[in-house]
């Protein structure tokens, strides 16, 4: 934007040096016709006409070195432009395609999760209402997990290792008795290398 900015003041710049510059040559052109007329008698006038001419002509030289200098500063804002357009069309194709990506990745997500539903719908069906409604309200209150392995004598949840005392209620616990963390409150799963 910044440098767009800067190429148009230079170009309003340039159309008033160059309007200026024609301002001044069309004066001496004028003032050249005047004195090529022969319309001007008087030698103090002529004199006169012949130094605002030359004076018009030193104008128009500073004038026209104003409008190349403009130029020169113009040229340089538009190919900063042409730069950065590119560069910014480069990003956009770069977001493009990351946004293409990552809207795949979410619809690949989505199937997934809904998958998922499914299968946790089938197995829900066969577990008992009160040990389901146990599972769900620990898992909202546990951030998405209500149940963890039981691995190597280590709750998964929370990470932390059982003491003693839980481990050997937790051996002497019948097979289908829902047994939990007492750290982190979550449903023990017992596996084979849940270390008992």
């Amino acid at each position: 934007m910044a440098a767009q900015t800067e190429d148009s003041d230079c170009a309003r710049e340039q159309t008033k040096a160059e309007q200026d510059v024609d301002q001044v040559r069309q004066r001496a052109a004028r003032d050249q016709q005047r004195l090529d007329s022969g319309a001007v008698t008087s030698p103090k006038d002529l004199e006169n006409l012949q130094k605002e001419i030359t004076s018009l002509a030193r104008r128009q030289g500073d004038l026209e070195d104003v409008v190349l200098e403009v130029m020169e500063r113009r040229e340089s804002a538009q190919e900063r432009v042409a730069e950065l357009t590119e560069r910014v069309a480069s990003v956009q194709s770069k977001l493009d395609d990351a946004t293409g990506r990552r809207d795949a990745a979410q619809a690949e997500l989505d199937r997934e999760a809904a998958s998922v539903t499914k299968d946790r719908e089938v197995v829900a069906a066969a577990v008992p209402a009160d040990l389901l409604g146990l599972y769900d309200r620990l898992r909202v209150k546990q951030g998405g997990i209500g149940a963890a392995k039981l691995h190597q004598r280590r709750c998964e949840g929370c990470r932390l290792e059982l003491d003693i005392t839980e481990v050997n209620e937790i051996k002497a616990a019948s097979p289908d008795k829902v047994v939990r963390c007492e750290n982190c409150s979550r449903i023990l799963v017992r596996t084979s290398e849940s270390g008992l």
